[in-house]
């Protein structure tokens, strides 16, 4: 049988700190134009963040009312852990700052976290129900995503950030009730494609209910299909073509 993929970079000598921020960096703005790519941007809503490699209480994080499209490394922004913008111009947006604070804090494996208004994950998101086993795809997810099953405004008390760290748990996503998907990894590049893997499952899941009453995976089969498909290093390996196009494509977000 063969192992469950792993990230290369588990077996390689760890980079210098200022190394590790660059690679980071560089993965979370390419995550920014590809959720561009994908439509998972929608006015000032939505943001990614990568923590700091060396100050682990600090999160790297779009500027609040940037296009995603046109974000390069160099126009993001270092959070310290009291909200404060410690490197770079822009705002932090209030929302980005009240959950990704409170998700860091409560999941120290966690590198980067992923929250946007995608359209199919918002969609799913009014059911109040967690994904079903009805792909290979979403077997990734399988026992594997929490549901923040209320709904109070827009976020902006990291009181409210709390309780969905906790609903969040020892998962790699969550789905907030009338409010769309969190995903979460150890590595920027498997957080954001847990993302954009979701948000397409979640676009499945609702053509099939609306088809007709779908044939759902085993409870065996789809256990097993979540530890062939759904470990850190798959979602690392799977960010790596997405990452290869949009650099080829989009030089200027390395700038």
């Amino acid at each position: 049988m063969n192992k469950p993929f792993e990230s290369p970079q588990r077996s390689r000598s760890p980079r210098s700190a200022q190394a590790e921020r660059v690679h980071r960096k560089q993965r979370l703005a390419a995550a920014f134009r590809l959720f561009a790519r994908f439509g998972f941007d929608e006015g000032v809503a939505g943001h990614i963040t990568a923590r700091d490699p060396e100050h682990p209480t600090r999160f790297w994080v779009n500027p609040f009312g940037m296009y995603f499209g046109h974000i390069r490394v160099s126009d993001l922004i270092l959070v310290d852990e009291s909200g404060e913008v410690v490197k770079g111009r822009a705002r932090v947006n209030r929302a980005a700052f009240a959950i990704h604070s409170q998700v860091h804090a409560a999941r120290p494996d966690v590198i980067a976290a992923a929250h946007s208004h995608s359209m199919y994950g918002r969609s799913f998101s009014t059911l109040g129900k967690k994904l079903d086993p009805l792909t290979q795809d979403a077997c990734a997810f399988h026992g594997d995503h929490g549901l923040f099953d209320d709904y109070t405004g827009v976020v902006l008390d990291t009181k409210e950030g709390e309780r969905i760290g906790q609903a969040l748990g020892k998962h790699k996503a969550v789905i907030l009730r009338n409010h769309g998907l969190l995903t979460v990894g150890t590595s920027v590049e498997s957080a954001a494609f847990w993302f954009i893997s979701m948000d397409r499952c979640c676009q499945t899941q609702l053509l099939a209910e609306a088809a007709g009453t779908p044939k759902l995976i085993g409870e065996e089969d789809a256990a097993r299909t979540h530890g062939q498909v759904g470990s850190e290093g798959a979602g690392w390996l799977n960010f790596q073509p997405l990452y290869s196009m949009i650099v080829r494509e989009e030089p200027d977000l390395l700038e």
